[in-house]
Protein backbone atom coordinates (compact mmCIF):
# COMPACT_ATOMS: atom_id res chain seq x y z
CA UNK A 1 0.00 0.00 0.00
CA UNK A 2 1.52 3.31 -1.22
CA UNK A 3 2.07 5.92 1.96
CA UNK A 4 -0.50 9.12 1.19
CA UNK A 5 1.39 11.71 0.33
CA UNK A 6 3.80 9.97 -1.63
CA UNK A 7 1.45 9.62 -4.77
CA UNK A 8 0.17 12.44 -6.38
CA UNK A 9 -1.37 12.80 -9.88
CA UNK A 10 -2.66 15.92 -11.27
CA UNK A 11 -3.29 14.83 -15.06
CA UNK A 12 -6.21 16.09 -16.32
CA UNK A 13 -7.77 15.66 -19.48
CA UNK A 14 -9.99 17.89 -19.49
CA UNK A 15 -6.74 20.40 -19.12
CA UNK A 16 -4.69 18.54 -21.55
CA UNK A 17 -7.16 18.50 -24.11
CA UNK A 18 -7.49 22.19 -23.89
CA UNK A 19 -4.08 23.10 -24.14
CA UNK A 20 -3.56 20.74 -27.35
CA UNK A 21 -6.50 22.79 -29.11
CA UNK A 22 -5.14 25.80 -27.90
CA UNK A 23 -1.83 24.78 -29.66
CA UNK A 24 -2.90 23.61 -32.51
CA UNK A 25 -4.88 26.97 -33.08
CA UNK A 26 -1.94 28.73 -32.66
CA UNK A 27 0.12 26.77 -34.41
CA UNK A 28 -2.38 26.68 -37.36
CA UNK A 29 -2.03 30.36 -37.78
CA UNK A 30 1.29 29.96 -39.08
CA UNK A 31 -0.04 28.00 -41.67
CA UNK A 32 -2.29 30.32 -43.12
CA UNK A 33 -0.13 33.11 -43.35
CA UNK A 34 2.63 33.76 -45.89
CA UNK A 35 5.38 34.50 -45.30
CA UNK A 36 6.31 38.02 -45.19
CA UNK A 37 8.15 40.10 -47.84
CA UNK A 38 11.34 41.35 -48.74
CA UNK A 39 11.24 44.62 -50.53
CA UNK A 40 14.28 46.20 -52.60
CA UNK A 41 14.55 49.52 -51.60
CA UNK A 42 15.90 51.43 -54.91
CA UNK A 43 19.64 51.90 -55.17
CA UNK A 44 21.50 53.01 -58.16
CA UNK A 45 22.07 49.28 -59.84
CA UNK A 46 25.66 50.83 -60.73
CA UNK A 47 26.66 51.14 -56.93
CA UNK A 48 26.60 47.92 -56.94
CA UNK A 49 24.87 47.90 -53.17
CA UNK A 50 20.98 46.38 -52.48
CA UNK A 51 18.95 47.25 -49.71
CA UNK A 52 16.12 45.37 -48.87
CA UNK A 53 13.41 45.57 -46.05
CA UNK A 54 11.90 42.54 -44.83
CA UNK A 55 8.19 43.83 -44.44
CA UNK A 56 6.43 42.75 -41.31
CA UNK A 57 3.35 44.73 -41.51
CA UNK A 58 2.03 42.07 -43.52
CA UNK A 59 1.27 39.58 -40.58
CA UNK A 60 -2.55 39.33 -39.02
CA UNK A 61 -1.56 42.03 -36.83
CA UNK A 62 0.08 44.16 -38.82
CA UNK A 63 3.40 44.19 -37.10
CA UNK A 64 7.08 42.16 -36.62
CA UNK A 65 5.31 41.95 -33.28
CA UNK A 66 2.97 38.82 -34.57
CA UNK A 67 6.17 36.35 -34.82
CA UNK A 68 6.82 37.07 -31.17
CA UNK A 69 3.55 36.41 -29.79
CA UNK A 70 2.69 33.07 -31.73
CA UNK A 71 6.03 32.10 -30.05
CA UNK A 72 5.55 33.15 -26.32
CA UNK A 73 1.74 31.90 -26.56
CA UNK A 74 3.55 28.64 -27.79
CA UNK A 75 6.28 28.71 -25.14
CA UNK A 76 3.43 29.75 -22.53
CA UNK A 77 1.59 26.92 -23.57
CA UNK A 78 4.27 24.06 -23.50
CA UNK A 79 5.36 25.36 -20.00
CA UNK A 80 1.74 24.94 -18.14
CA UNK A 81 1.93 28.24 -17.50
CA UNK A 82 -1.57 29.59 -19.48
CA UNK A 83 -4.56 27.11 -19.56
CA UNK A 84 -8.41 27.46 -19.81
CA UNK A 85 -9.95 30.40 -18.13
CA UNK A 86 -6.14 32.09 -17.37
CA UNK A 87 -5.99 35.79 -17.69
CA UNK A 88 -2.63 36.77 -20.04
CA UNK A 89 -1.08 40.43 -19.01
CA UNK A 90 1.77 42.08 -20.88
CA UNK A 91 3.85 44.81 -20.50
CA UNK A 92 4.06 46.63 -24.05
CA UNK A 93 4.68 49.83 -26.08
CA UNK A 94 1.43 48.47 -28.25
CA UNK A 95 2.71 46.19 -30.86
CA UNK A 96 3.32 43.25 -28.97
CA UNK A 97 0.41 43.89 -26.85
CA UNK A 98 -1.98 44.06 -30.75
CA UNK A 99 -0.23 40.63 -31.16
CA UNK A 100 -1.13 39.24 -28.15
CA UNK A 101 -4.36 40.30 -27.84
CA UNK A 102 -4.93 38.54 -31.17
CA UNK A 103 -3.89 34.85 -29.88
CA UNK A 104 -5.65 35.61 -26.29
CA UNK A 105 -8.44 35.76 -27.96
CA UNK A 106 -7.96 32.74 -30.70
CA UNK A 107 -7.75 30.68 -28.21
CA UNK A 108 -10.42 32.63 -25.93
CA UNK A 109 -8.31 33.95 -22.96
CA UNK A 110 -9.06 37.12 -21.02
CA UNK A 111 -6.14 39.86 -22.31
CA UNK A 112 -4.85 42.74 -20.34
CA UNK A 113 -2.08 45.00 -21.94
CA UNK A 114 0.10 47.30 -19.36
CA UNK A 115 1.64 50.47 -21.41
CA UNK A 116 2.36 53.75 -20.98
CA UNK A 117 0.16 56.55 -21.83
CA UNK A 118 1.62 57.97 -24.36
CA UNK A 119 0.82 54.76 -26.73
CA UNK A 120 -0.37 56.14 -29.91
CA UNK A 121 -4.81 55.88 -29.70
CA UNK A 122 -4.38 53.55 -32.93
CA UNK A 123 -2.56 50.96 -30.90
CA UNK A 124 -4.81 50.65 -28.37
CA UNK A 125 -7.77 50.72 -30.50
CA UNK A 126 -6.03 47.70 -32.18
CA UNK A 127 -5.84 46.10 -29.09
CA UNK A 128 -9.67 46.41 -28.10
CA UNK A 129 -10.57 45.42 -31.35
CA UNK A 130 -9.28 42.11 -30.58
CA UNK A 131 -10.76 42.13 -27.25
CA UNK A 132 -8.06 42.91 -24.91
CA UNK A 133 -7.96 45.77 -22.18
CA UNK A 134 -5.56 48.38 -21.76
CA UNK A 135 -4.22 49.80 -18.83
CA UNK A 136 -2.18 52.46 -18.63
CA UNK A 137 0.42 54.03 -16.67
CA UNK A 138 2.55 57.46 -16.56
CA UNK A 139 6.01 56.16 -16.43
CA UNK A 140 6.67 53.39 -18.57
CA UNK A 141 9.65 52.40 -16.63
CA UNK A 142 6.88 50.62 -14.10
CA UNK A 143 5.02 48.15 -16.58
CA UNK A 144 7.02 45.30 -15.21
CA UNK A 145 5.92 45.99 -11.28
CA UNK A 146 2.36 46.72 -12.65
CA UNK A 147 2.05 43.81 -14.63
CA UNK A 148 3.55 41.51 -11.85
CA UNK A 149 1.02 43.02 -9.68
CA UNK A 150 -1.68 42.18 -12.13
CA UNK A 151 -1.46 38.55 -12.70
CA UNK A 152 -0.80 38.18 -8.82
CA UNK A 153 -4.31 40.32 -8.26
CA UNK A 154 -6.12 37.99 -11.14
CA UNK A 155 -4.34 34.54 -10.72
CA UNK A 156 -3.19 35.44 -14.49
CA UNK A 157 0.08 34.94 -16.55
CA UNK A 158 2.41 37.76 -17.30
CA UNK A 159 3.90 36.83 -20.15
CA UNK A 160 6.94 39.13 -20.04
CA UNK A 161 8.45 39.35 -23.39
CA UNK A 162 11.41 41.48 -22.09
CA UNK A 163 12.55 38.00 -20.60
CA UNK A 164 11.67 35.07 -22.92
CA UNK A 165 11.92 36.68 -26.47
CA UNK A 166 15.07 35.14 -26.71
CA UNK A 167 14.24 31.88 -25.13
CA UNK A 168 10.59 31.19 -26.70
CA UNK A 169 12.08 31.33 -30.72
CA UNK A 170 13.92 28.82 -31.87
CA UNK A 171 16.66 30.69 -33.36
CA UNK A 172 18.36 27.50 -35.34
CA UNK A 173 15.06 27.53 -37.91
CA UNK A 174 11.67 26.34 -37.47
CA UNK A 175 10.48 29.34 -39.96
CA UNK A 176 12.26 31.98 -37.89
CA UNK A 177 12.70 35.44 -39.18
CA UNK A 178 16.40 34.87 -39.92
CA UNK A 179 15.67 31.25 -41.87
CA UNK A 180 13.05 33.24 -43.97
CA UNK A 181 15.44 36.27 -44.56
CA UNK A 182 17.90 33.85 -46.21
CA UNK A 183 15.76 31.95 -47.76
CA UNK A 184 14.43 34.81 -49.98
CA UNK A 185 18.17 36.76 -50.33
CA UNK A 186 19.26 33.21 -52.00
CA UNK A 187 18.28 34.27 -55.72
CA UNK A 188 19.89 37.76 -55.67
CA UNK A 189 23.48 39.47 -56.45
CA UNK A 190 24.57 39.50 -53.27
CA UNK A 191 23.22 36.50 -51.19
CA UNK A 192 24.67 36.88 -48.12
CA UNK A 193 24.14 40.38 -46.54
CA UNK A 194 27.25 42.13 -45.32
CA UNK A 195 24.81 43.63 -42.41
CA UNK A 196 21.61 42.64 -41.31
CA UNK A 197 20.60 45.80 -39.35
CA UNK A 198 17.38 45.87 -36.49
CA UNK A 199 16.39 47.91 -33.07
CA UNK A 200 15.88 46.11 -29.73
CA UNK A 201 12.66 46.64 -28.40
CA UNK A 202 13.03 42.96 -25.86
CA UNK A 203 16.47 42.39 -28.33
CA UNK A 204 14.79 39.09 -29.76
CA UNK A 205 14.67 39.88 -33.17
CA UNK A 206 18.84 40.55 -32.89
CA UNK A 207 19.35 37.42 -30.76
CA UNK A 208 17.53 35.31 -33.24
CA UNK A 209 19.68 37.18 -36.27
CA UNK A 210 22.86 36.57 -34.35
CA UNK A 211 22.70 33.11 -33.21
CA UNK A 212 21.37 31.83 -36.94
CA UNK A 213 24.04 33.46 -38.58
CA UNK A 214 26.81 32.08 -36.36
CA UNK A 215 24.64 28.64 -36.77
CA UNK A 216 24.36 28.81 -40.26
CA UNK A 217 28.36 29.94 -40.48
CA UNK A 218 27.23 33.32 -42.68
CA UNK A 219 29.83 36.23 -42.24
CA UNK A 220 27.11 38.55 -41.88
CA UNK A 221 27.53 41.20 -39.34
CA UNK A 222 24.52 42.38 -36.77
CA UNK A 223 24.25 45.61 -36.19
CA UNK A 224 21.67 47.44 -33.70
CA UNK A 225 20.27 50.54 -34.11
CA UNK A 226 19.10 52.47 -31.12
CA UNK A 227 16.75 55.75 -30.43
CA UNK A 228 17.32 58.48 -28.18
CA UNK A 229 16.71 57.64 -24.31
CA UNK A 230 17.32 54.18 -24.80
CA UNK A 231 19.82 51.88 -22.26
CA UNK A 232 20.53 49.35 -24.89
CA UNK A 233 23.23 51.50 -26.38
CA UNK A 234 25.43 53.13 -23.56
CA UNK A 235 24.74 49.38 -21.98
CA UNK A 236 26.57 47.66 -24.62
CA UNK A 237 29.26 50.26 -25.09
CA UNK A 238 30.26 49.79 -21.51
CA UNK A 239 29.74 46.76 -20.85
CA UNK A 240 27.18 47.55 -18.34
CA UNK A 241 23.59 45.03 -18.07
CA UNK A 242 22.25 47.43 -15.32
CA UNK A 243 22.70 50.39 -17.21
CA UNK A 244 19.33 52.51 -16.77
CA UNK A 245 17.79 55.64 -18.62
CA UNK A 246 15.47 58.01 -16.36
CA UNK A 247 13.63 59.05 -19.63
CA UNK A 248 11.70 56.83 -21.81
CA UNK A 249 12.14 56.21 -25.91
CA UNK A 250 9.61 58.12 -28.45
CA UNK A 251 10.00 55.55 -30.69
CA UNK A 252 7.52 53.09 -30.18
CA UNK A 253 8.73 49.43 -30.30
CA UNK A 254 11.94 50.07 -29.56
CA UNK A 255 14.02 51.25 -27.20
CA UNK A 256 13.96 50.53 -23.02
CA UNK A 257 15.02 52.58 -20.13
CA UNK A 258 17.09 49.82 -19.14
CA UNK A 259 18.74 46.90 -20.52
CA UNK A 260 16.51 44.18 -20.77
CA UNK A 261 16.71 40.36 -20.30
CA UNK A 262 16.43 39.45 -23.63
CA UNK A 263 19.09 41.26 -24.79
CA UNK A 264 21.95 39.29 -25.92
CA UNK A 265 24.93 41.68 -26.05
CA UNK A 266 28.06 39.43 -27.12
CA UNK A 267 26.15 38.22 -30.69
CA UNK A 268 26.17 42.44 -31.55
CA UNK A 269 28.38 43.58 -34.20
CA UNK A 270 27.73 46.83 -33.83
CA UNK A 271 25.60 49.53 -32.35
CA UNK A 272 24.45 52.94 -33.64
CA UNK A 273 22.49 56.17 -31.49
CA UNK A 274 19.58 57.06 -33.72
CA UNK A 275 18.39 60.50 -33.41
CA UNK A 276 14.58 60.52 -33.13
CA UNK A 277 14.06 63.20 -35.64
CA UNK A 278 16.14 60.87 -38.15
CA UNK A 279 14.34 58.10 -37.15
CA UNK A 280 10.92 60.35 -38.49
CA UNK A 281 12.71 61.62 -41.85
CA UNK A 282 13.79 58.81 -42.75
CA UNK A 283 10.37 56.62 -42.54
CA UNK A 284 8.86 59.43 -44.42
CA UNK A 285 11.46 59.27 -46.75
CA UNK A 286 10.54 55.64 -47.15
CA UNK A 287 7.40 56.76 -47.88
CA UNK A 288 8.02 59.20 -50.72
CA UNK A 289 10.64 56.59 -52.29
CA UNK A 290 8.69 53.16 -52.16
CA UNK A 291 4.91 54.13 -51.37
CA UNK A 292 5.17 51.87 -48.32
CA UNK A 293 3.95 54.04 -45.01
CA UNK A 294 5.93 52.60 -42.00
CA UNK A 295 6.14 53.25 -38.26
CA UNK A 296 9.37 55.30 -36.29
CA UNK A 297 11.59 51.93 -35.33
CA UNK A 298 11.10 51.43 -39.43
CA UNK A 299 12.98 54.76 -39.72
CA UNK A 300 15.12 54.18 -37.31
CA UNK A 301 16.63 50.82 -38.78
CA UNK A 302 16.56 52.42 -42.55
CA UNK A 303 18.78 55.32 -41.12
CA UNK A 304 20.74 52.76 -39.65
CA UNK A 305 21.11 50.43 -43.03
CA UNK A 306 21.15 53.71 -45.63
CA UNK A 307 24.54 54.78 -43.76
CA UNK A 308 25.82 51.40 -43.98
CA UNK A 309 25.21 51.62 -47.51
CA UNK A 310 26.88 54.87 -47.82
CA UNK A 311 30.15 53.40 -45.86
CA UNK A 312 30.30 50.38 -47.99
CA UNK A 313 30.16 52.69 -51.18
CA UNK A 314 32.96 55.26 -49.87
CA UNK A 315 35.61 51.83 -49.05
CA UNK A 316 34.95 50.49 -52.50
CA UNK A 317 32.88 47.47 -51.28
CA UNK A 318 29.80 45.86 -53.12
CA UNK A 319 27.29 43.64 -51.25
CA UNK A 320 23.89 43.71 -49.40
CA UNK A 321 22.39 45.02 -46.34
CA UNK A 322 18.75 44.08 -45.01
CA UNK A 323 16.99 45.39 -42.69
CA UNK A 324 13.41 45.53 -41.24
CA UNK A 325 10.20 46.92 -42.14
CA UNK A 326 8.48 46.49 -38.42
CA UNK A 327 4.92 47.67 -39.03
CA UNK A 328 2.56 50.21 -41.22
CA UNK A 329 2.37 53.44 -40.66
CA UNK A 330 -1.74 53.85 -40.30
CA UNK A 331 -1.02 53.50 -36.40
CA UNK A 332 0.68 56.56 -36.29
CA UNK A 333 -1.38 58.96 -38.37
CA UNK A 334 -1.39 61.38 -34.92
CA UNK A 335 1.88 61.11 -34.33
CA UNK A 336 5.11 60.39 -36.40
CA UNK A 337 3.10 61.60 -39.70
CA UNK A 338 1.59 64.70 -37.75
CA UNK A 339 3.55 67.78 -38.22
CA UNK A 340 1.88 69.40 -35.15
CA UNK A 341 3.02 66.49 -33.22
CA UNK A 342 6.19 66.97 -34.25
CA UNK A 343 6.44 70.44 -33.33
CA UNK A 344 4.83 69.87 -29.77
CA UNK A 345 8.09 67.73 -29.22
CA UNK A 346 10.55 70.06 -31.14
CA UNK A 347 11.44 67.23 -33.62
CA UNK A 348 13.19 69.60 -36.75
CA UNK A 349 13.63 67.18 -39.63
CA UNK A 350 15.48 69.50 -41.50
CA UNK A 351 18.95 68.63 -41.16
CA UNK A 352 18.42 64.82 -41.16
CA UNK A 353 15.98 65.23 -44.74
CA UNK A 354 18.88 66.87 -46.26
CA UNK A 355 21.25 64.06 -45.21
CA UNK A 356 18.62 61.57 -47.11
CA UNK A 357 18.34 63.99 -50.06
CA UNK A 358 22.38 63.87 -50.55
CA UNK A 359 22.52 60.68 -49.69
CA UNK A 360 20.31 59.33 -52.66
CA UNK A 361 21.87 62.07 -55.06
CA UNK A 362 25.35 60.87 -54.43
CA UNK A 363 25.71 58.16 -52.34
CA UNK A 364 27.93 60.35 -49.45
CA UNK A 365 26.86 60.39 -45.85
CA UNK A 366 26.76 63.85 -44.62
Amino acid sequence: MTPVGNDVDRYSAKTRDWVDEAIRKVSADANRSADTHLLAYPLPTEWGIDLYLKDESTHPTGSLKHRLARSLFLYALCNGWIEEGTTVIEASSGSTAVSEAYFANQIGLPFVAVMPATTSPEKIELIEFHGGRCHLVDDAATVYDVSRSLAAETGGHFMDQFTYAERATDWRGNNNIAESVFEQMSQERHPIPEWIVVGAGTGGTSATMGRYVRYRRHHSKICVVDPENSAFFEGWRTHDPAYAEACSSRIEGIGRPRVEASFMPNIVDRMIKIPDAASVAAMRELHRRTGHKAGGSTGTNLWGALRLVAEMRAAGRSGSVVTLLCDGGERYAHSYYSDEWLARRELDLTAYEATLTHFHDTGEWR
